[in-house]
C-alpha cells in the first residue's frame, strides 16, 4: 500500500514535446526532488528526446546525475570560493556569478550568471570590464540571465535582456550563447530575430515538465478504517470524534511530503482572506488534507504521521475500504512518492 504518482506517459510526452517545438535548443532542467519524478526518471526523458543537456540545482546532484545523463551537466547554483570540491567529470559547467568565481576555476567550463532584475545573483554592469582578463583562463559557454515570473512594474522581459546584451557587447565580450530563464516563446523568438549571431538557450523545468496538470495525478492507498460515534478519543493526542464517521488511515505521511507546504505569494482580498481563514481553523486543530474522497477535500483527524496521515471522514459520506485510493493534491517539488505508476 503506497503514495504513487500516475503518470498518463502519453499525454506527459505529448506536453514535452509541445514546449520543445516552441522552444528550439531547450535545456531541460532537473533540480531538487525533480520535479516529484526523480532525477534517474528526468534524466531518462532528456535521454529520450535527445537533450545534450540537462541543468541540475547543485554539485551534489550533479555527481548523482552523471550516471544517469552522458551528456553536458550544467549546475546553476553559482560557484564559490571555498565551497567543498565535489568529484566531477568535465562535461559538468558551472555557473559563475562574480569575477572572484571566475578566476577560481581556471580550465573550467563556465556559464556567466548576469544581474537581473531578480537581484539574486550575478555580475554586475561594472565589473564587465574586469571579465576581459577572467574569461581567458576558463572556457567560456556563455552567459545567462535568470528573470523574474512575474513583472508587477509593467517592464519587459525581452528589454532587460537587450539591455544585457548591449552591455556585454559595448564590453567587447563574446556572445555566442545566452541562456535565458523564464521567457515565453514568442519573447525567445523575438531575442532570436534581432540577435542572430547568438544562441538563445531557454533552460525550462516546471513548465516542461509540471505544464499539463491532466497528466499525471497522485494518489494515497487506505491502509485501514475504523468506525468513530461522537466523543470517541482516538490518535497519539485522544482528541475526541466531532461526530460520527470513519478515521481512515491512507498512505502519505510527512516524510512524503504530506502537511508540507511551500509559502504562496498571495495576490488579492479573496487568496489573502482564505489564508487568513485556514490560518484560524488551524489553531483550532482543522486542518484540511489534500486527500479527496467522494468529490470533497477530507479533513485531517489529527496531524500527518511519518508515512501515513490519519482523515475524518463524516457518516454522511460513503465508507472508504481497505484498498481504495484516494486522489491527493500535493506539490510535485515537495513530494517524495512510494512508486511511480505508468499508464
Amino acid at each position: 500500500m503506497a503514495l504513487s504518482l500516475y503518470v498518463d506517459t502519453a499525454r506527459w510526452r505529448a506536453h514535452q514535446k509541445s514546449v520543445l517545438d516552441q522552444f528550439p535548443g531547450l535545456v531541460p532542467v532537473c533540480k531538487g526532488n525533480g520535479y516529484g519524478f526523480g532525477h534517474e526518471r528526468l534524466a531518462d526523458e532528456a535521454i529520450r528526446f535527445g537533450s545534450d543537456m540537462l541543468a541540475v540545482g547543485t554539485t551534489y546532484e550533479a555527481a548523482r546525475i552523471k550516471d544517469w545523463f552522458s551528456g553536458d551537466l550544467l549546475v546553476l547554483t553559482p560557484f564559490r570560493r571555498g565551497e567543498e570540491p565535489v568529484p566531477l567529470p568535465d562535461r559538468v559547467i558551472r555557473s559563475v556569478s562574480s569575477v572572484d568565481g571566475v578566476h577560481a576555476l581556471v580550465g573550467a567550463r563556465v556559464v556567466i550568471e548576469c544581474m537581473s532584475s531578480m537581484k539574486r545573483h550575478g555580475v554586475k554592469e561594472e565589473e564587465l570590464g574586469q571579465l576581459h582578463a577572467a574569461i581567458e583562463d576558463v572556457r567560456l559557454e556563455g552567459f545567462a540571465l535568470h528573470l523574474p515570473l512575474d513583472r508587477t512594474d509593467g517592464s519587459d522581459a525581452v528589454e532587460e535582456v537587450i539591455g544585457w546584451m548591449d552591455r556585454l557587447r559595448a564590453a567587447r565580450l563574446p556572445l555566442h550563447t545566452m541562456f535565458v530563464s523564464h521567457l515565453r516563446a514568442e519573447e525567445l523568438g523575438r531575442l532570436q530575430q534581432q540577435f542572430p549571431q547568438t544562441r538563445f538557450r531557454a533552460r525550462i523545468g516546471t513548465r516542461l515538465w509540471l505544464g499539463d496538470h491532466e497528466a499525471t495525478e497522485y494518489r494515497g492507498a487506505v491502509l485501514d478504517v475504523t468506525r468513530v460515534v461522537k466523543g470517541d478519543r482516538f490518535g497519539y493526542r485522544q482528541q475526541k470524534a466531532t461526530s460520527d464517521g470513519w478515521l481512515v488511515v491512507v498512505a502519505g505521511g510527512t516524510s512524503h511530503g504530506v502537511g508540507l507546504e511551500a509559502p504562496k505569494a498571495l495576490h488579492g482580498v479573496m487568496p489573502r482572506a482564505k489564508g487568513v481563514a485556514r490560518a484560524g481553523l488551524a489553531t483550532v486543530n482543522r486542518n484540511l488534507s489534500p486527500f479527496v474522497w467522494a468529490g470533497k477535500q477530507r479533513w485531517f483527524a489529527e496531524p500527518p504521521h511519518m508515512q501515513v496521515s490519519i482523515l475524518f471522514v463524516p457518516s454522511d459520506a460513503q465508507e472508504p475500504k481497505v484498498g481504495d485510493e484516494l486522489v491527493a493534491h500535493l506539490r510535485h517539488t515537495t513530494t517524495q512518492f512510494d512508486r511511480l505508476v505508468d499508464h
